[in-house]
C-alpha cells in the first residue's frame, strides 16, 4: 500500500472538523552497486527494481540493454518497506566511476541534488523521424489521469508515462518524486525491452533541466507536461532535437521546441 491514513483538523472558513486523510508514503531507499554505496533517494515504496535500473541508466553508469542486472533486496524497514538494495553488475559494463558522484541524500523532488558535477550530454541528439499527432497529447494525459490511483487517494504523488508514436500507453509510474517517477518508467522500459517503442514521455510536474536530461538519455524524442518548463529545459531540448510541450491542460498545450516534429492542424500565425 503506497498511502497511509493520518488524522487532521480541517478548517472550512468557519469552523474546524476532524478528518482522516490518505497521505502518500515517503521512505528512504539506499542503492549500492556491487555493494559500493551509490545514493540514498527518497521515494514512494514499490518498483524499486525499475527505479534503480532507470536511475543508473539516466546517470550514464550502466547503459547496456543486453545485460540484465541482478538487483537484490538487502534490508527492509520496520514497516516492511524495502530500504536497501544492491545492483550487481559486471565491472566491464560500468560506464564510469560513480563513487563520490552523489555524496548526500537525494531528495524526492530533485534529480541533481547530491551530485558533485553535471554530465555533459549536449552532443546527444534525439530528434524523431516520425511526426507525433498533436491531437493525441490531450488523450495521453486523459489516460494518465485515469491510471493515477495513488494520486486520486492522496493528491501527493507525481506520475510519468511512456507512449508510442500512436499514443498507446506503455507504462505509468507514480512516485512522490517526479524524477523518481521518470526513472521508474525508464527502468520498466529497459527491463521489458520496450525502449524503442517509447516515443513520448509525459510528466505531471514541471519540466526542468534534469527531466530533459533523463528523457534524452532514454532516447525519447517527445516530452509533455501539465506544468511549466524552465528556460534551461527549453534550450536543452531545442539543441538536442527534442520536442518539448508544456501546460497540457483542458485540450490545450504549448510547444516550446522543435515544433516541426508535431503534426499541426489548422495552424495559423498570430502576430502583434
Amino acid at each position: 500500500m503506497e498511502v497511509k491514513q493520518y488524522n487532521g483538523l480541517f478548517y472550512n472558513g468557519k469552523e474546524f472538523s476532524d478528518i482522516r486523510d490518505f497521505i502518500s508514503i515517503e521512505v528512504p531507499l539506499s542503492i549500492a552497486v556491487n555493494h559500493v554505496p551509490f545514493t540514498v533517494t527518497m521515494q514512494t515504496p514499490g518498483n524499486e527494481t525499475e527505479l534503480a535500473r532507470g536511475l543508473l541508466f539516466t546517470e550514464n553508469i550502466f547503459r547496456s540493454q543486453k545485460i540484465k542486472p541482478v538487483i537484490e533486496i538487502i534490508s527492509r524497514d520496520k514497516s516492511g518497506y524495502i530500504d536497501s538494495i544492491n545492483v550487481q553488475l559486471p565491472e566491464e559494463f560500468i560506464e564510469k566511476d560513480f563513487a563520490g558522484t552523489r555524496n548526500v541524500i537525494s531528495g524526492s523532488s530533485c534529480g541533481v541534488c547530491g551530485k558533485t558535477e553535471l554530465d555533459d550530454t549536449r552532443t546527444i541528439k534525439v530528434s524523431s523521424k516520425e511526426k507525433l499527432n498533436g491531437e493525441l497529447i490531450p488523450k495521453m494525459f486523459d489516460k494518465i489521469s485515469y491510471e493515477q490511483i495513488n494520486f486520486k487517494k492522496s493528491g501527493g504523488t507525481h506520475a510519468a508515462g511512456a507512449f508510442t508514436i500512436n499514443g498507446d500507453l506503455l507504462v505509468i509510474m507514480e512516485d512522490i518524486g517526479r524524477h523518481n517517477a521518470v526513472d521508474k518508467v525508464i527502468g520498466f522500459l529497459l527491463l521489458n525491452g520496450l525502449s524503442e517503442k517509447a516515443k513520448c514521455l509525459t510528466v505531471s510536474g514541471r519540466i526542468s533541466y534534469e527531466i530533459v536530461e533523463k528523457t534524452k538519455a532514454a532516447g525519447i524524442p517527445f516530452i509533455a507536461s501539465v506544468s511549466a518548463p524552465s528556460s534551461l529545459a527549453i534550450d536543452n531540448a531545442e539543441e538536442s532535437g527534442l520536442t518539448l510541450m508544456s501546460f497540457c491542460r483542458n485540450e490545450k498545450f504549448t510547444i516550446y521546441s522543435n515544433p516541426q516534429q508535431i503534426k499541426l492542424k489548422n495552424h495559423r500565425l498570430i502576430t502583434g
